[in-house]
């Protein structure tokens, strides 16, 4: 019957900066070759001095600065609570830093470089005992979708950090397609039984196990950017993707899924509107494109000619058309004003087709929000607010809908270039 041990490592001291702690490990218990020696991040923490003095300041003053110094990325905040990225690519509650089991005068950081840890123990290790084991170090992570914590792997070293059964068959003969073994994962929580937080055990040794080693560390266990669909916590993302929502106006020429503008549609249609009408409306420009944006063009050019606009002059001001040619997409949004209330008076007639078009407005804006989330660059332009008839018979609407501009949609060319940010105190006044 296949079975392993996990033996928890008792009795070692304190640890302290310049400690060895392979000597306390290898005075502390006899170690076999196979062994896979699972050590707490602190420890090493300790021995390496990643600690950080707390002196005269208030400590959460001092953890709270270490955080920030440590993370590269904030996924997610509540409170003085983060979740961050630190430079290993770890996301943890406040980047690993932690003010438990170290002295009240410190505040212990993450190692360095974890995986290069482990290596500097197995090999120290070996140096000292003659036996070939492996080093695992981890560190207590919470899960998005679980309750509670449990340790994982930051280092490795010796074993092989995931086990890929892609391409194996199960018992029913199923080809396994995505299946990945987080093997050092598993060992750390396994560990962790016997280690616990307060019962002062940082070592433990998994024995009875025969694992290969294929020369990677935990780093390989940190998913990639790219395919990390949950980057972000739901606050965050909002945040992120309406910074995000930029006006762009070159667009490659990869096409633009159907599905991902009725995804948009979807979140346009949930903005606020008066009366509790639904005075959206949506035109997916794909057959009619070209005809659309020659009748208005031309409709255009008579306007400006009206106007006594010179030749070069027009031929310049029809090229900020341009964007909506080479959208490989475009949306024409309309307003239908069915529901609105009619008032003898001119005040409040004017003030009832104001809401509707600050409904339209919430709308445009949740379509190019939703645009943005789902990875695809937009432009509005005004261009059929200024002739609505030529839009309508092109398109064959009913007199009641009212084009309010049109949305060009696809993938940007490049990525925007960062927005200065702005201090709302100058858009606010306090009263």
């Amino acid at each position: 019957m296949p079975s392993y041990a996990v033996l928890g490592v008792e009795g070692l001291p304190e640890v302290r900066p310049g400690d060895d702690v392979a000597l306390l490990i290898s005075d502390a218990t006899e170690l076999q070759d196979g062994d896979v020696v699972v050590v707490t991040s602190k420890l090493l923490s300790k021995a390496e001095g990643r600690l950080v003095p707390v002196g005269d300041e208030d400590r959460e003053a001092v953890r709270l600065r270490a955080v920030a110094q440590e993370t590269v990325r904030e996924v997610a905040r509540r409170g003085t609570t983060v979740i961050a990225e630190n430079r290993n690519g770890l996301v943890l509650a406040a980047a690993g830093v932690d003010a438990s089991n170290v002295r009240g005068d410190e505040i212990a950081l993450l190692p360095a470089d974890p995986d290069a840890s482990a290596r500097r123990l197995r090999e120290r290790l070996h140096a000292l005992t003659g036996r070939r084991v492996a080093v695992v170090v981890s560190d207590t992570m919470g899960r998005a979708w679980r309750v509670g914590q449990v340790d994982q792997a930051i280092g490795a070293a010796g074993i092989a950090p995931i086990r890929d059964a892609r391409g194996t068959t199960d018992s029913y003969g199923a080809v396994l397609e995505v299946t990945e073994i987080a093997v050092a994962d598993e060992l750390a929580a396994a560990a962790e039984l016997v280690k616990g937080k307060a019962e002062g055990v940082p070592v433990a040794v998994v024995r009875g196990l025969t694992l290969p080693d294929d020369g990677r560390g935990a780093q390989a266990l940190v998913r990639p950017a790219q395919q990390d669909w949950f980057r972000l916590g739901t606050a965050e993302a909002h945040r992120v993707t309406l910074g995000l929502r930029r006006t762009v106006r070159s667009f490659d020429d990869r096409p633009v899924d159907r599905a991902v503008v009725l995804r948009a549609v979807a979140a346009a249609v949930t903005a606020p509107a008066p009366h509790h009408t639904t005075p959206w409306r949506f035109v997916l420009v794909e057959q009619r494109k070209e005809q659309l944006l020659e009748a208005m063009a031309a409709q255009w050019e008579r306007d400006l000619r009206a106007d006594g606009f010179s030749d070069e002059s027009i031929a310049r001001r029809l090229r900020r058309g341009d964007v909506l040619r080479a959208a490989p997409y475009l949306v024409v949004p309309c307003l239908v004003r069915e529901g609105a209330h009619a008032y003898p008076d001119e005040r409040r007639s004017r003030a009832e087709e104001r809401m509707f078009l600050v409904a339209m407005g919430a709308g445009v804006e949740n379509l190019l929000v939703q645009l943005a989330a789902e990875g695809l660059a937009s432009a509005w332009v005004s261009s059929t607010l200024f002739c609505p008839d030529v839009v309508r018979e092109v398109l064959e609407l009913d007199a009641t809908w009212e084009p309010v501009g049109a949305v060009a949609i696809g993938h940007a060319v490049e990525p925007p270039t960062e927005r200065p940010p702005r201090d709302p105190g100058d858009y606010v006044v306090l009263r």
